[in-house]
């Protein structure tokens, strides 16, 4: 039997957890050729950075050594653009103002009923009395964009909606776009990336992310459904203990040089179930 590091071991790992995304591409009519062509470009971003890592000079040899791209694709992809080869995986955009403003909204106290979910904010400025409006939310964010703005975007997402009092109200306790593919496949991206970057880390020693998982089988439906009931209700709690204390740690680093906030972080959940094989 071969070792879990072995080379064949690892790729088989590797295809099994590209099962799923290899689903969605075949959903979306793109195929072996296009992605195959399109991984080049990751492959020798990948190669870049273990040679770095090493220590070793960047250079197209050892770029083809490591990588496996032919030599004359690594001096082609090498020299263009990188805007060129965004369609083949580019960096994904930084975290939207629509996302910070529901994350606001679902932490802090003035957005919040007695029983602590998110209540419907009247449109304006906060008057006498008022403890926090849907603009002060979003000012209290950024004031480079209009409360109006921000509030369609959030309607076209189907986030939150115009009450009939004329509020807003937030119809998730999260950020999870109904509509809108972009923002759903931006956050899928980056969900699925840094769980897989988490468990890369581990398995390769450098790092101890927590990357865990309860597991159970032979059960039935209606067991399921309890548990998917569960894991809904784990999440609001770990999601607003964890929020709270980023959001803490955010407004406490603003004071920081610039080149002592380079980290970011991520903390998600997962639930997932299907027919046993």
């Amino acid at each position: 039997m071969k070792a879990a590091g072995e080379p064949g071991a690892v790729l088989a790992r590797v295809l099994h957890t590209l099962r799923p995304l290899v689903r969605l591409l075949v959903h979306h009519g793109i195929t072996y050729p296009a992605l195959a062509a399109a991984l080049k470009r990751v492959f020798l971003d990948e190669a870049q950075h273990e040679l770095r890592r090493r220590g070793m000079p960047v250079t197209d040899s050892a770029l083809t050594l490591l990588s496996g791209v032919h030599r004359r694709d690594v001096r082609t992809l090498m020299r263009e653009p990188r805007a060129a080869a965004a369609a083949g995986g580019g960096d994904l955009p930084a975290r939207s103002l629509a996302a910070e403003v529901v994350g606001r909204w679902l932490q802090e106290r003035r957005f919040l009923d007695k029983g602590g979910h998110p209540k419907v904010l009247p449109r304006g400025k906060a008057g006498a009395g008022e403890r926090g409006t849907f603009d002060d939310l979003v000012e209290g964010i950024s004031r480079d964009v209009r409360p109006r703005a921000v509030l369609d975007e959030l309607q076209r997402l189907g986030v939150a909606e115009e009450a009939d009092d004329g509020g807003v109200r937030l119809l998730a306790e999260g950020f999870a776009p109904r509509r809108g593919s972009d923002e759903m496949a931006a956050l899928f991206a980056a969900n699925v990336h840094d769980h897989a970057a988490a468990a890369v880390a581990n398995l390769r020693g450098g790092a101890n992310f927590l990357e865990q998982a309860v597991f159970v089988d032979e059960i039935g439906e209606a067991s399921v459904k309890q548990l998917s009931q569960a894991a809904a209700a784990a999440w609001k709690t770990a999601m607003r203990e964890v929020m709270g204390v980023a959001r803490q740690r955010f407004d406490a680093d603003r004071s920081l040089p610039a080149g002592q906030r380079g980290l970011r972080a991520r903390f998600g959940v997962y639930f997932f179930s299907e027919a046993q094989e």
